[in-house]
């Protein structure tokens, strides 16, 4: 897989990449037309597993190499990170504050946030999950970026692995969102096609991010931190309260640490 991603320029990697995680989203997504429902529990595990990721990719491909690349271009190490951190949390959280959207569980389906808005139920929905993957898409897109430039605290092995731990916690994201569409009586087809368009962004956040770190290098400390500052706000306000809103903690947990387990091991073993 190395070897492909090798002959192609930055960009189109990032594009490939991101491409494969919507695929994944896609995939989960597809379970409505296989079964009737999903078991609670099963699907809090899954989330939780997908925050593990997030939590680890956050740090192993993101802050760690913003770190170290300050460090290499003569920066106070931590002062890329920390404000390329806040600055990412603090866009999602803006963007939170004015993009109309709706979370889950489904006492929460009538407390619109965001600007008031008329749109349907189903539309909040698909854009509170949209908002939640841009960061991921930008991640993936900013770390083929920075492998492409030859540093030694980014490679390509460790790109790859965070577009494959982003690409199987997008699976129970796709579940997620297609199998309550479906209990609110929405057809199998439209609760799919909902479902998949929420990752659609992704290879748009993707390229976005690839290309920004080759025409800024100098911002790429920034860049890297910022995407991770983003995804924890996404973990911290939305995976694992969802996984937790049933109960069902102690599965919902073991999730996360196993997701962070795989995510750690991939990221040290391809990097």
């Amino acid at each position: 897989m190395s070897s492909f991603f090798a002959d192609l320029s930055p960009i189109v990697q990032a594009l490939v990449a991101t491409l494969f995680t919507w695929g994944l989203t896609a995939l989960g997504a597809a379970s409505v037309f296989l079964v009737r429902g999903f078991n609670q529990k099963v699907l809090d595990a899954m989330l939780g597993f997908a925050g593990g990721v997030m939590i680890a990719a956050s740090f192993w491909s993101l802050l760690a190499p913003a770190i170290e690349l300050a460090q290499q271009q003569g920066m106070i190490s931590w002062v890329p990170a920390l404000v390329g951190f806040l600055l990412g949390a603090a866009t999602i959280r803006g963007v939170d504050m004015v993009l109309p959207h709706i979370h889950f569980p489904a006492e929460r389906m009538d407390e619109a946030e965001g600007v008031r808005t008329t749109w349907e139920r189903s539309i909040l929905l698909v854009l509170a999950i949209t908002l939640h993957n841009i960061p991921e898409g930008l991640a993936v897109g900013v770390a083929f970026g920075a492998a492409s430039l030859g540093l030694e605290a980014s490679s390509l092995g460790a790109a790859i692995a965070l577009a494959i731990g982003i690409g199987l916690q997008n699976f129970p994201e796709g579940i997620a969102v297609a199998m309550p569409l479906r209990r609110e009586k929405i057809s199998r087809a439209k609760s799919f096609f909902y479902g998949q368009l929420s990752a659609v962004v992704e290879p748009v956040a993707g390229v976005i991010g690839a290309a920004a770190v080759l025409f800024a290098r100098p911002l790429l400390p920034y860049a890297l931190s910022f995407a991770a500052g983003a995804m924890i706000f996404v973990v911290a306000e939305e995976v694992i309260p969802e996984a937790q809103h049933e109960g069902n903690t102690d599965l919902a947990t073991t999730g996360v640490i196993l997701g962070f387990a795989v995510m750690m091991t991939m990221d040290v073993a391809l990097g």
